[in-house]
């Protein structure tokens, strides 16, 4: 994005509304947009990362001395910089910037005046005492779009403890019920899945922003806290407590409102997933077992008597579907219209058609090892698909590009900079 590209006196760079909502940048509907991402690890970068990867001018900003602690979690690629990075990070520029500087924090402001997003995930305040908060940056520019993310958000008596996500998977609710019924409980999922999902609503409260400045309104800074994140998508755990006093506990592979809705361990060792939401689902698949009498007798055919028997219905399917093989019952329950599916490794995703049809893995160059394979971008878009750029950049590696360009610092002015240790 080049400097005539940015809002004049105030105003929007989106000009024309139609123009875009039409989605004529086709080559990246974020094209216009400049981001300065600030944050650490996942959370708030994921939001950069969706952005970059639908052509967001991101430019992520590091502390001079080790960068983000992100360069060095998960496996070492062998190039300085981990898988995580070289993934996550992509379609991201990399400078360097001591906020704690006097001069930094200057030359941080009038990135902003240039800018129209910035994501920051420091505990609340830490900006304010650095005289960088968001009252400080909308004073310099009306329109700008902050994304906040800390452990438990801008309010609230634990605004200033610190988080990750396993603490929010626990403190959101989502820890609890995750393991076996009389077992611990344990990591659900992905370790870090507090902090995808708080990236994911980071973006929507980007985009949700940037229109609203899109229809003449001003910018607002977007408050998520990684506890939220998880505890919005805990269906009706929160009413059906309200109501009746529910407490959910851990229920291993099962759910709680219908069954058989489970996993089941086929002849050959592998593992199925067979989802029956409904009384029409169970009937197929009562037919498919082998045991149409099952649908039509009183003790199966509805949801509640099924409940009240969950154990014996569980036993039934596990029985069938431990006398077959995993291609098996696949075949089956596929002909028979009954939701099924694999329980799938990183080798099996690998190896697997769809996946391969969908592109779902992106086989990309990097200059520094290689060949990397990371995950598309998401969602798919039939007008302006996302697009690759660049994998997870060394640190600085765009320092003196940035500030030349946007800033029209020379030679001159940046050695002194790094010669105090700015960037």
């Amino acid at each position: 994005m080049t400097e005539e590209a940015q809002p004049q006196s105030g105003q929007s760079s989106f000009d024309d509304p139609l123009r875009f909502l039409a989605g004529q940048f086709k080559a990246g509907v974020l094209d216009d947009i400049r981001v300065l991402d600030l944050a650490t690890f996942i959370a708030a970068p994921f939001c950069g990362t969706i952005l970059g990867d639908f052509g967001a001018e991101v430019i992520k900003i590091e502390h001079p001395e080790g960068g983000d602690s992100l360069r060095r979690f998960g496996t070492d690629s062998g190039c300085g910089d981990t898988l995580v990075w070289l993934s996550e990070s992509r379609n991201k520029k990399s400078m360097t910037l001591n906020l704690k500087h006097p001069e930094g924090a200057e030359i941080f402001r009038e990135l902003v005046r240039k800018s129209h997003v910035v994501l920051e995930n420091f505990r609340p305040g830490t900006m304010e005492k650095w005289g960088i908060g968001f009252e400080d940056l909308r004073r310099i520019n009306p329109k700008l779009v902050m994304l906040r993310v800390s452990a438990y958000g801008q309010t609230g008596p634990m605004r200033q403890e610190p988080g990750f996500a396993r603490i929010a998977h626990g403190f959101g609710g989502l820890t609890h019920l995750a393991g076996e019924t009389e077992g611990p409980p344990v990591v659900p999922g992905s370790t870090s899945m507090a902090d995808y999902i708080s990236g994911m609503w980071g973006a929507i409260g980007v985009l949700l922003a940037l229109r609203h400045v899109q229809q003449g309104g001003a910018g607002q800074f977007v408050d998520v806290a990684l506890y939220e994140s998880v505890f919005r998508l805990l269906d009706e755990i929160a009413p059906a407590y309200a109501k009746f006093g529910t407490v959910r506990d851990r229920m291993g592979a099962d759910t709680v409102n219908v069954v058989p809705h489970s996993h089941y361990r086929t002849a050959d060792g592998h593992w199925i997933a067979i989802a029956c939401t409904n009384d029409r689902m169970f009937e197929r698949l009562a037919a498919v077992m082998g045991r149409p009498d099952m649908a039509k007798s009183p003790l199966y055919a509805t949801t509640p008597a099924r409940l009240a028997r969950r154990a014996e219905v569980n036993g039934l399917v596990a029985d069938w579907v431990g006398g077959l093989s995993q291609m098996e019952v696949l075949r089956l329950c596929q002909a028979g219209g009954v939701p099924c599916g694999p329980i799938y490794t990183i080798a099996d995703i690998f190896q697997d058609p769809q996946y391969r049809a969908r592109e779902n893995l992106v086989e990309v160059k990097d200059p520094r090892v290689g060949t990397v394979t990371i995950p598309a971008a998401m969602p798919r878009m039939s007008e302006t698909p996302a697009r690759f750029r660049h994998t997870g950049r060394p640190l600085s590696a765009d320092t003196q590009e940035i500030l030349a360009e946007l800033l029209h610092l020379d030679a001159e002015a940046l050695t002194a900079l790094r010669s105090k240790q700015v960037i």
